[in-house]
């Protein structure tokens, strides 16, 4: 027989990444079998009632309330777990100077945020996506350009936000942006890269992160990387926020090469962006991943990689060796398994492995639904809300990739895995380091070949994640392309 408990917080709202490391947290407790700390949204409901551990005070909370909820073996681990997550909470709020107990005051709406720092001109949204919108709104209402990281966003709501921005000539980035790197300063999930010539404009952040770190160790810089939302080539939201870029790095004296990043648009809006790419005077290279048959402009060259994007931009060398070992021979005839915490880092494999003649099944696909299969070359983007609902992000909580990563390893057809570390602000702190100490407890295994985006000057620091990899026996390759190509060619595909 199990307990479950809720506890409802009114009127309390926190950020969401932390709530959901305190609800791991309780999860790891004695007897505790599942927990969660969520926003009382209608989506957040849903997803702690499908999970076992909503109660009636929980259902009674509001979209302003926080829900405590946790699932035991017993009253007294339950008990002891809210009390965990009350002691927690109160060290948060007073850390914070929330209430009586702090001392740092800290500005909690968009009027006093300006107040505070009456020159800014940028306003990054992140909370629950139901209220994303109406916070943007008044951003732009007081002439603020907009980075909206929240997700979960009606369509009607972007489409609407951004021909308000249009009107008003404001840049509004998203929803779902997680990436931009504006004058120098990384926004959400971005890495540390040199000033420098290059302007990139992103439907993916992992896409952003992976070609601005590329060319960061390529010796070049970055001048802006603009983030877009996924949904922005859509038909029907028409590519706005991706012409405005387009516009805004044109005009910038400090941006001589333009990258254009995403998935393959809508017709109309590939179309729409070409004709404005052919106006421009500056160059361009365009990464529409799985996209066939472009026909550019003179001023552009097509990408077929994230990877050949990089290059293409720097107009030369872009590293393609990290000086790490080989890994153990792959079983050949062996199927290839991809664990990826970066979506876009997932769609680049699909497009290798497709050139390669090889047929995947992923949870991502770039063009088309594909249902994962038990068997057979296999491409996951951990980040799907199939392994996120309600829980971190990989690329915050790199447990994620365990289960699936155990049951790859048990896999009697699994010839060679492949995983993506991906460094950063907003990333975790040490992901090859969780990774390498999961590798090592492992008693036998197929070869493991990785690739780390990130730079020596991200938090985690680039080298030193790959060093930890490598004393694991993990194969780290230069970039995502170089390591899928080497995966493939250790289970006898390509060369």
């Amino acid at each position: 027989m199990t307990v479950v408990v809720n506890e409802v917080r009114r009127g309390t709202y926190l950020d969401s990444v932390a709530l959901m490391r305190l609800a791991r947290e309780l999860t790891g407790m004695p007897d505790v079998e599942e927990a969660g700390l969520m926003i009382g949204t209608p989506a957040n409901r849903d997803i702690l009632r499908d999970a076992g551990v909503l109660a009636a005070a929980g259902e009674a909370a509001g979209p302003g309330d926080l829900i405590v909820a946790v699932r035991a073996k017993t009253e007294l681990a339950a008990s002891a777990a809210i009390a965990r997550a009350k002691e927690r909470l109160e060290a948060r709020r007073a850390s914070s100077g929330i209430g009586d107990g702090g001392s740092a005051w800290q500005p909690r709406t968009l009027r006093s945020g300006i107040e505070t720092m009456p020159d800014a001109n940028l306003a990054l949204i992140s909370v629950p996506g139901v209220f994303a919108a109406a916070e943007a709104r008044k951003a732009l209402n007081r002439g603020l350009n907009v980075m909206i990281f929240s997700d979960n966003v009606a369509l009607a709501d972007e489409v609407a936000l951004k021909r308000e921005a249009r009107e008003r000539g404001l840049l509004l980035m998203g929803p779902d942006c997680g990436t931009a790197i504006i004058s120098g300063l990384p926004l959400g999930f971005a890495n540390v890269v040199p000033r420098g010539g290059i302007g990139i404009i992103g439907a993916s952040g992992t896409g952003i992160q992976e070609v601005s770190c590329l060319v960061a160790r390529a010796g070049h810089g970055i001048s802006h990387a603009i983030g877009t939302g996924g949904r922005d080539l859509k038909a029907e939201v028409g590519g706005i926020t991706t012409l405005m870029a387009i516009d805004l790095l044109e005009a910038d004296p400090a941006t001589k090469h333009i990258v254009l990043i995403s998935k393959p648009p809508a017709e109309a809006v590939a179309r729409a962006v070409l004709e404005r790419v052919a106006r421009a005077k500056k160059p361009f290279t365009i990464c529409f991943l799985g996209a066939d048959d472009l026909h550019l402009p003179r001023n552009a060259q097509a990408a077929v990689t994230l990877e050949a994007a990089a290059l293409l931009a720097v107009g030369g060398h872009v590293p393609t060796a990290t000086g790490s070992g080989s890994a153990s021979a792959g079983r050949k005839g062996g199927t290839l398994c991809g664990l990826f915490s970066g979506g876009t880092l997932c769609a680049e494999a699909q497009v290798i492995a497709r050139e390669q003649g090889v047929t995947v099944t992923s949870n991502a696909p770039i063009t088309g639904v594909a249902k994962l299969a038990a068997s057979g070359h296999t491409l996951i983007d951990l980040g799907d809300d199939e392994f996120t609902r309600g829980r971190p992000h990989p690329m915050l909580e790199p447990t994620v990739r365990d289960q699936p990563l155990l049951e790859a390893v048990a896999r009697a057809d699994v010839g060679v895995i492949l995983v993506d570390v991906v460094l950063g602000f907003g990333s975790n702190l040490d992901p090859a380091g969780h990774l390498a100490t999961v590798v090592a407890g492992l008693p036998k295994k197929p070869p493991i070949v990785a690739s780390v985006t990130g730079t020596n000057a991200d938090p985690q620091g680039f080298a030193s994640q790959v060093a930890k990899l490598q004393a694991a026996g993990i194969e780290v390759a230069a970039s995502n392309a170089a390591a899928t190509r080497r995966a493939l060619a250790l289970i006898g595909v390509g060369g």
